[in-house]
């Protein structure tokens, strides 16, 4: 079953002559239970559409379907517990002056959870973290620490989607692996829908089984997994890619 679906989505900044076109013609679905991928380099429009399907993109046009509802407007409460979104930087999503327990606590209260006390030690334990972190602020954390939460606030409300705004690059090389194995175990357990941003092909490749290359604010090639791994990408920008990536 489709639990995404974007057709022909484009996505503009500002107006007449000041008008920024960053997103063009975009079109792609990904199955439930699915993990797909968007590549691309910085300024190819890869964060745009993340921004779009969670209404954070006031400007677009085409049309945005999740489990088979058309998304359009201001996006509903019911949407948010079902579609959540993990940001690049973990230290400037998260409230420097609030404590991980404020954090997933105020989290689950605006989500109507009741046993919220059980619920945060619960998180913590998901996402590999624990009672001892549970007081902490975002400063007396590391990078990787702070990602632990960021993914734990976003699972809060018990989603079915997840969209990943290269939820690796601000962290260290020796914590990026230890973060994406923990998305690839909260996917499984958890029967999640995820959509990746990265210009990291290495990461796509062990995260997602199928993926989209942008370019300038355009779809050029979808491609599954296998496809990526063996060098077989068929639009010459997606082959420089590959080349690159090596």
């Amino acid at each position: 079953m489709t639990m995404i679906n974007v057709k022909n989505l484009n996505v503009w900044f500002g107006r007449g002559r000041d008008r920024v076109d960053a997103v063009k013609g975009a079109t792609f679905a990904v199955e439930r239970g699915d993990s797909f991928g968007l590549v691309g380099e910085s300024g190819s429009g890869k964060s745009t559409i993340l921004r779009a399907i969670m209404g954070l993109a006031p400007d677009w046009s085409g049309q945005i379907t999740v489990d088979g509802n058309v998304i359009s407007g201001r996006r509903k409460p019911a949407f948010y517990k079902q579609v959540q979104m993990v940001f690049q930087d973990p230290y400037a999503s998260l409230h420097p002056r609030h404590s991980v327990d404020q954090v997933l606590g105020e989290t689950l209260f605006l989500h109507g959870f009741e046993g919220i006390d059980t619920r945060v030690a619960k998180l913590l334990d998901d996402v590999g973290l624990g009672a001892k972190f549970r007081f902490r602020y975002p400063h007396q954390l590391s990078g990787g620490q702070r990602q632990r939460v960021a993914i734990a606030r976003a699972l809060a409300a018990e989603p079915q989607i997840l969209l990943l705004d290269e939820p690796t690059s601000a962290l260290d090389v020796s914590v990026q692996a230890e973060i994406l194995n923990l998305l690839a175990d909260l996917r499984e357990e958890r029967g999640l829908t995820y959509v990746m941003v990265s210009h990291d092909l290495s990461v796509v490749g062990h995260m997602c089984n199928n993926l989209a290359v942008m370019k300038d604010g355009e779809i050029v090639e979808i491609m599954g997994v296998d496809a990526l791994r063996n060098m077989q990408a068929k639009h010459p920008y997606s082959q420089h890619l590959l080349e690159a990536s090596v």
